[in-house]
C-alpha cells in the first residue's frame, strides 16, 4: 500500500480553512437560538424542545452526505461539492432565521418560521461541516492527522470566537442591541448577515485551495481492493461491522454532547438572573401564574451578549488548550484531563456571580472542547480503512447528534425536577449537571483502546 506524502503546513491549513467559516455559523446559531425563541416568546422549561430539531437533521443528514461522497467523483472533487451546496443553503437561511420576528407573523407563526429556519441551518452547516473531517481522513497520513485536526480545532475555535462577539461588537458601535417585543435585536441580524458573508468567502477560498485525492490514487493509499470497491454495504452493515473504538469513544462523546446541549440552551437564563440581575415578570400559562425573565429588558439583552463574550472566551481557552493536546504522549490521558477540567469550569458557575470571574469558568470548558472536537476524530480515523471513511465519520456523528436529543428531550422535564413554585426557573442547575456529565465522560475515556500508530 502506498503511503500519502507528509503535507505542508499551508496544505493542512488549507484543507480546513473553510471550516473557520462555518464555525461563525455555527457559533452564531448555538450562542443565539434560545435568545432569539425567548425573544419570541418561549417559556424557558420549553426552550430545550427547540434544540431538537438540529440533531435531528444532523443524525439523518450527515450519514447520508458521507455515504453519497464515497461514491461520488467530479470535476470538482468528492467531499467539496457537498460542502459548497451546504454553505449555500446555510448563507440563504442566515438571512432569513434572525427576521423571524420582523415579518408581522403572530407569536405562534413566528416560532414555526424560525423552527423551520433552524432546521435547515443546522442541516446545512452539518452538510457543510463534515467534508472538512472527510478530508482530513482522505488526504492526510496517519502521522499527520493529530496535527491536522489539531489546526482543525484551531480554525474551529478562531471562527467560534468571531461568531460569538459579533452581537457584542455590534451592540458597542452603536447599532440597536434592543426591539420591539417579539422582534430580534439589529445587533443580532447583523451579526447573521456578516457571518453568512465570511462562511461563503471561506469556502470558496477552500474549494480553489484544495485539489482532492482521485479516485485511482485514493484506493493506493488507502488500502482499497477491487473487491472493497464494489462493496454496496448498507449503511446499517457497516454500523455492524465499526471497530469497537467507534463504540467505546461514542460512549464518551454521549455525556460530553450532552452536557454541551445544556450550556447552548441554559446559559443565556443563568447568566440573566445570576450575574446581571434581569427583572423578572408574571405571566399567565395554561391558567397559572409563573415568573419569567423579562425578554425585552435591558439587563437581559446584554446577558445575551456577554453570553456570546463568554462563549468567545470558551473558544480562547479551546485554542490555547489545542495546540498543547498533541504534545501529551498519552492520548486517553489528555482527553480524560480535558474533560474533567471542563467539568469543574460547568459546576463553578454555580458559585459565581461576576461576569468577569466567569471568565475562569469559560476557559475550562474550552479546554475540554479542545479535545473533543480533535481527538474522538484522530482516534476514530486512524482505526478506520479508507474504503468507507465518509460513511463511517457520518454515522460516527450520530454520536454527537444522538446525545444532543436525548438532551434536548429531557431538559425540560429536568428543568422542572429543579423548579420551585413562585420562582424563576434555576437553570443553572442544568449547567452544574453538564459538569457532572464531563467528569462522566472522563472516566469512560478509559475504556477506550486507540490504535497504536508507528511514527518512521
Amino acid at each position: 500500500m502506498k503511503q500519502i506524502q507528509d503535507l505542508s503546513f499551508m496544505k493542512l491549513w488549507n484543507i480546513s480553512f473553510g471550516f473557520f467559516g462555518v464555525q461563525i455559523a455555527y457559533a452564531l446559531q448555538s450562542a443565539n437560538i434560545s435568545r432569539i425563541f425567548s425573544t419570541l416568546g418561549a417559556d424557558p422549561h420549553n426552550l430545550s424542545y427547540f434544540w431538537i430539531l438540529p440533531p435531528l437533521a444532523g443524525i439523518i443528514v450527515q450519514p447520508i452526505v458521507g455515504a453519497m461522497s464515497d461514491r461520488t467523483w467530479t470535476r470538482f472533487g468528492r467531499r467539496i461539492p457537498y460542502l459548497f451546496v451546504g454553505a449555500l443553503i446555510a448563507v440563504c437561511v442566515m438571512c432569513l432565521l434572525p427576521n423571524a420576528g420582523s415579518l408581522g407573523l403572530t407569536v405562534s407563526s413566528a416560532m414555526i418560521f424560525g423552527l423551520i429556519s433552524l432546521m435547515f441551518l443546522d442541516t446545512s452547516i452539518n452538510m457543510a461541516m463534515q467534508p472538512f473531517k472527510m478530508m482530513v481522513g482522505d488526504m492526510v497520513n496517519e502521522k499527520q492527522k493529530g496535527l491536522a485536526y489539531s489546526i482543525q480545532s484551531f480554525l474551529c475555535n478562531a471562527g467560534s470566537l468571531a461568531g460569538y462577539l459579533f452581537p457584542f461588537i455590534f451592540a458597542a458601535i452603536g447599532i440597536s442591541n434592543i426591539a420591539p417585543k417579539g422582534v430580534i435585536p439589529d445587533s443580532v441580524i447583523y451579526s447573521f448577515y456578516i457571518g453568512a458573508i465570511i462562511l461563503i468567502l471561506c469556502v470558496i477560498y477552500t474549494a480553489v485551495k484544495v485539489k482532492e485525492i482521485p479516485p485511482k490514487e485514493y484506493a493506493e493509499y488507502h488500502g482499497i481492493t477491487e473487491n472493497e470497491k464494489n462493496d454496496k454495504s448498507n449503511m446499517f452493515k457497516l454500523l455492524v461491522k465499526a471497530p469497537k473504538v467507534f463504540w467505546t469513544v461514542g460512549l464518551v462523546q454521549f455525556f460530553c454532547w450532552a452536557a454541551f446541549m445544556f450550556m447552548w440552551t441554559y446559559t443565556n437564563g443563568t447568566i440573566a438572573a445570576n450575574v446581571f440581575d434581569t427583572p423578572v415578570v408574571q405571566s399567565i400559562v395554561d391558567g397559572v401564574s409563573v415568573l419569567r425573565l423579562d425578554t425585552q429588558s435591558v439587563q437581559y439583552q446584554s446577558a445575551g451578549d456577554w453570553v456570546g463574550i463568554l462563549f468567545a472566551v470558551q473558544a480562547i481557552g479551546s485554542v490555547l488548550w489545542a495546540p498543547i493536546v498533541p504534545l501529551f504522549k498519552n492520548t486517553k490521558l489528555a482527553y480524560a484531563l480535558s474533560l474533567v477540567l471542563g467539568g469543574v469550569g460547568f459546576i463553578s458557575i454555580f458559585f459565581i456571580h461576576n461576569q468577569y470571574a466567569l471568565f475562569f469558568s469559560f476557559i475550562l470548558i474550552g479546554f475540554a472542547w479542545a479535545a473533543m472536537l480533535a481527538l474522538p476524530f484522530t482516534i476514530l480515523t486512524n482505526a478506520l480503512k479508507g474504503g468507507h471513511m465518509g460513511t463511517y465519520l457520518g454515522l460516527f456523528n450520530g454520536t454527537i447528534c444522538i446525545p444532543q436529543i436525548v438532551a434536548a428531550s429531557l431538559g425540560g422535564t429536568i428543568l422542572n425536577m429543579f423548579s420551585v413554585s413562585g420562582k424563576i426557573a434555576p437553570e443553572v442547575n442544568m449547567l452544574v449537571l453538564a459538569g457532572i456529565f464531563l467528569i462522566i465522560g472522563a472516566v469512560c475515556v478509559l475504556i477506550v483502546k486507540e490504535k497504536k500508530i508507528a511514527i518512521s
